[in-house]
């Protein structure tokens, strides 16, 4: 791996983090106040990143996106980390999982959502089953040309915005060795589909204005063209597409990290105390030493991950590497930081408390960091047959 950046690489890293500055920086503050993004606001950030070139960004060229690298798209989503997740939305990732889709698929789904005329959301989890994706109990059953979906599914980011929805059910059961297991299909489902609704969901500490939404399914019929990928065959998808999230919560937890680090920084270099600045005192200056050097360990340790995908090498343990330690890394700066602060830190005239609150998610979502280490150990075990 080679640990320069190209100038072109610069370049994209230049350009994201300018307009993350210029473009979200100043809304940040109005979000939090209000809890949403203002209409107005999410779709002049869309229009701009479309003329800039960078919407789908996580997109090959074959269909009309920009054909970065996985280690490119990484840095772009360590830009965009910095700053807020409710307005970075509109910066445009659809789910790359569009890429399973076939016929008329493309032209209704996949190439809309590239040319940012539709957005997307994908659909998972539910009250009993989060990381135990088998445990849905949002079924499909097959009546004549059409599947009935029936259940609900809940923590749906991105929901309100969406057009469409990727959502994974549960469409029949086989009996193992080890118990039933239950059969996944993954469906496209248009918002207006009759039995489908969208409703407001919880309120959480994380991320304000990027709401999540409650699903509900009531016998919605959705024709045999609305299966994406393969009848029964979900996981399959899933595992094929379904990795990027996980770097994608790694390297926005390094972009957030390094902001907050900033703040800390030049905090313990102004801030005096005792007749000098507080960065002087050691139990100050080891924080700042350590809190960079763990920036830089999970900043390497995802960009090698997204690296070992562009080789075509194996990076599942990787990647799971990348996502636990990035997102525990986070939770320590963003703690140290509010320290330096102080009890300024905790007040919401700085962005501290914010940065705070918003670390806390990213050991939760896209696979807690106990799966993480599942999937960390169970690769090491693997090959020795344990």
């Amino acid at each position: 791996m080679n640990f320069g950046l190209s100038d072109e690489q610069e370049m994209i890293v230049s350009t994201v983090r300018s307009f993350v500055e210029n473009e979200i920086y100043p809304h940040e503050a109005e979000v939090e106040r209000a809890g949403e993004v203002p209409a107005e606001i999410a779709q002049e950030i869309k229009r701009k990143v479309i003329d800039l070139g960078f919407y789908a960004s996580n997109f090959p060229d074959s269909v009309g996106g920009p054909g970065l690298s996985h280690l490119e798209f990484a840095l772009v989503e360590r830009e965009l980390g910095r700053g807020s997740m409710a307005l970075t939305h509109f910066f445009g990732r659809p789910q790359n999982i569009l890429m399973a889709c076939e016929g008329d698929q493309v032209d209704r789904y996949l190439m809309p959502a590239v040319r940012g005329e539709r957005m997307d959301a994908l659909a998972m989890t539910e009250p009993d089953a989060g990381s135990d994706v088998r445990g849905m109990k949002c079924t499909a059953t097959h009546d004549g040309g059409d599947w009935v979906i029936n259940g609900s599914k809940h923590f749906i980011s991105g929901a309100d915005h969406a057009d469409f929805f990727i959502v994974f059910v549960a469409t029949g059961v086989d009996e193992t060795p080890r118990g039933p297991k239950k059969r996944i299909t993954c469906f496209l489902v248009d918002r207006d589909t009759p039995g489908f609704e969208v409703a407001r969901g919880y309120n959480s500490v994380s991320h304000r204005g990027y709401k999540n939404c409650i699903l509900y399914f009531d016998n919605c019929r959705l024709p045999d063209a609305q299966v994406l990928g393969e009848v029964d065959g979900g996981f399959a998808v899933m595992n094929e597409w379904l990795y990027a999230t996980r770097i994608t919560v790694a390297t926005m937890s390094v972009g957030r990290a390094r902001r907050v680090f900033d703040h800390a920084l030049h905090y313990a270099a102004e801030r005096q105390q005792f007749g000098q600045p507080i960065g002087k005192f050691q139990g100050v200056s080891f924080q700042i030493a350590d809190m960079i050097t763990e920036i830089d360990a999970a900043d390497l340790l995802t960009l090698s991950s997204a690296w070992r995908l562009d080789q075509g090498l194996p990076a599942n343990r990787e990647i799971a590497s990348a996502k636990l330690y990035a997102s525990e890394m986070l939770a320590r700066v963003t703690d140290a930081a509010l320290q330096i602060h102080g009890g300024m830190g905790l007040m919401d005239e700085l962005p501290i408390e914010r940065f705070w609150r918003d670390a806390r998610v990213e050991r939760i979502w896209d696979g807690t960091s106990e799966i993480q280490r599942h999937i960390i150990s169970r690769e090491l075990f693997r090959p020795l047959g344990a």
